[in-house]
C-alpha cells in the first residue's frame, strides 16, 4: 500500500479524496494555487505545497510543478480526482517516468478512451451499441458534411472529439444551421480542450443519461455496480444523479451492465471508471464515451452498494485483487444527489463567485454532503462552480425525495447564489416524481416558455 498520497486536484473531491486516505493509514499532501490557501482541503491535509498562481494552467494543470511537489513531499502516489489532469495521457506517462503511481488507468487506457472518435469506432468493432455518426472528425468547410448529416438523419449533434462535459456541443435540427454549429463547436473545443476536431453523430431525442460504474483489477477481473441516472443536465452537464434508475429492471440492468462490463475488458481496464449509454424510449442503449477516472457522482453508487469507490480505486491502484462480484452486489437503498453550483439559476446560471456569509448545511438520518465550502470561505472565479454534494438515500425513491424536499429546505448560504432553490423546484416536480425524466427535463419542465 503507498506511504503517501498527493492529491493534484482542489474543492470537495480533494477533501474526500485526503478522508479516504486517513482511514487507510496514508499520509496526503495537497497542492494549491496562490488563490486556495484557505481552501478546506489545504487544511485537513498533512502537508501543503503551492504549485503556482490562481489560473489553472498556472497551478492544477502545471504538470513540472506537481511532479516537483511529488518528489518534494516524498509522495509515492499521485491521485488526480475529477476535470484538470485525471484523463492526461501526458500526466499519466509523466507519472510513469519519474516513478510515482499515477492512482488512475494505464496511458493506454486513456488514451483509448480520450478519443471519442476512436473510442466509438473501438467500440462499433466489438459489437458494442453506438449511435450512428460520422466515420471520423468533421470540418465545416467540408461539403460532404450535408451529405452524412442527411444519411445520419436530422437532428443531428456535433461534439468535441476530445472533451466532454458539454464543452463543444450543438445540436442541429436542419441544414440551414449545420455549418454554423460546426463552427461554433470547433471553436468551443478549442478553447476547453486544445483540439477543435469535432464529430457528428444522430440525436437521439428524449432519451436517459445511463452510466454504469466499473471496477477492474490487474489480475484480468472485472465487475459491474448498479446504474446512475444522470438525465437531468442543463447545457449536457449534469445536475442530478439517482440510483437506481426508475426507467431501468432488472433484466435490461443485467444486459446494460455487461455490455459496460465488455467495454472495460477489451482496453484491459484497471481500477475505477465509468461507461455512459444512452437509452432511449425502447431500451436501445447506446454507447455514448467512457470516463477513466472517479465521477463527481461516485456517492450515490456509494449509498446504494455500501463500497467505498475512492478506497477501492486506491487498493486497485496498489495492485490488491477486487473482492466484490457483480451478481453479488445489493441495492441496499435508493439515492439522489443534487450538485449544489454557485452560480445563478435565474440568470442562464452566471457563476456566482465570492465570500460566503452564513452557511447552513442540511444533515439528519439519510442525508450525506459533500462539501469544502464554509462560512467566510471566498469562492475564487478562476475555477469550478461546484460547492457542494447533497445524497438523500431511503429505502424507496419516494422516501429519498421527500427526505431530499426536506435537506434542500435546510439549505442557507448567504452572499451568493446558487442552485439549492432549483433542485428545491425539481423535487416538487410531478414529471420527475413520477420518474419520466429525459435529459431535455429542465427546458421542459422546468424552464419552458
Amino acid at each position: 500500500m503507498f506511504k503517501k498520497i498527493l492529491i493534484a486536484n482542489r474543492g470537495e473531491i480533494a477533501c474526500r479524496i485526503i478522508r479516504a486516505c486517513r482511514e487507510l493509514g496514508i499520509q496526503t499532501v495537497a497542492i494549491h494555487s496562490e488563490v486556495d490557501r484557505e481552501s478546506m482541503h489545504v487544511k485537513l491535509a498533512d502537508q501543503t505545497i503551492c504549485v503556482g498562481h490562481s489560473s489553472a494552467s498556472d497551478s492544477y494543470l502545471n504538470i513540472p510543478s506537481i511532479i516537483a511537489a511529488a518528489e518534494i513531499s516524498g509522495a509515492d502516489a499521485i491521485h488526480p480526482g475529477y476535470g484538470f489532469l485525471a484523463e492526461n495521457t501526458y500526466f499519466a506517462e509523466v507519472c510513469e517516468a519519474c516513478g510515482i503511481k499515477f492512482i488512475g488507468p494505464s496511458k493506454e487506457s486513456i488514451e483509448q478512451m480520450g478519443d471519442k472518435i476512436s473510442a466509438i469506432e473501438l467500440m462499433k468493432k466489438s459489437g458494442i451499441p453506438t449511435v450512428p455518426g460520422s466515420d471520423g472528425p468533421v470540418r465545416d468547410d467540408d461539403p460532404r458534411i450535408f451529405a452524412i448529416a442527411k444519411k445520419i438523419g436530422y437532428p443531428v449533434i456535433i461534439k468535441a472529439t476530445a472533451g466532454g462535459g458539454g464543452k463543444g456541443m450543438r445540436v442541429v435540427v436542419s441544414s440551414e444551421t449545420l455549418q454554423n454549429a460546426i463552427i461554433m463547436a470547433q471553436i468551443e473545443a478549442k478553447a476547453a480542450f486544445g483540439n477543435s476536431d469535432v464529430y457528428m453523430e444522430k440525436y437521439i431525442e428524449e432519451p436517459r443519461h445511463i452510466e454504469f460504474q466499473i471496477l477492474g483489477d490487474k489480475y484480468g477481473k472485472i465487475v459491474y455496480l448498479p446504474e446512475r441516472d444522470c438525465s437531468i443536465q442543463r447545457r449536457h452537464q449534469k445536475l442530478i444523479e439517482e440510483s437506481p434508475s426508475p426507467l431501468i429492471n432488472e433484466a435490461l440492468r443485467k444486459k446494460i451492465g455487461k455490455a459496460a462490463k465488455n467495454v472495460a475488458s477489451i482496453i484491459n481496464y484497471v481500477t475505477v471508471g465509468t461507461v455512459e449509454f444512452l437509452v432511449d424510449k425502447k431500451g436501445h442503449f447506446y454507447f455514448m464515451e467512457m470516463n477513466t477516472r472517479i465521477q463527481v457522482e461516485h456517492p450515490v453508487t456509494e449509498m446504494v452498494t455500501g463500497i467505498d469507490l475512492v478506497k477501492e480505486q486506491i487498493k486497485l491502484a496498489a495492485g490488491e485483487r477486487l473482492y466484490v462480484a457483480s451478481e453479488k452486489v445489493k441495492i441496499l437503498c435508493h439515492a439522489i444527489e443534487c450538485r449544489v453550483n454557485a452560480e445563478d439559476p435565474d440568470k442562464d446560471f452566471i457563476p456566482s463567485p465570492g465570500k460566503i456569509g452564513r452557511l447552513y448545511l442540511p444533515g439528519g438520518l439519510g442525508i450525506r454532503v459533500d462539501t469544502h465550502v464554509y462560512s467566510g470561505y471566498v469562492i475564487p472565479p478562476y475555477y469550478d462552480s461546484l460547492i457542494a454534494k447533497i445524497i438523500a438515500f431511503a429505502p424507496s425513491r419516494g422516501e429519498a425525495i421527500m427526505k431530499m424536499q426536506r435537506a434542500l429546505r435546510e439549505v442557507e448560504i448567504e452572499g451568493i447564489k446558487n442552485t439549492s432553490s432549483l433542485h428545491s423546484k425539481i423535487m416538487s416536480n410531478e414529471v420527475f416524481r413520477k420518474g419520466y425524466v429525459t435529459t431535455d427535463f429542465l427546458s421542459k419542465h422546468i424552464f419552458e416558455r
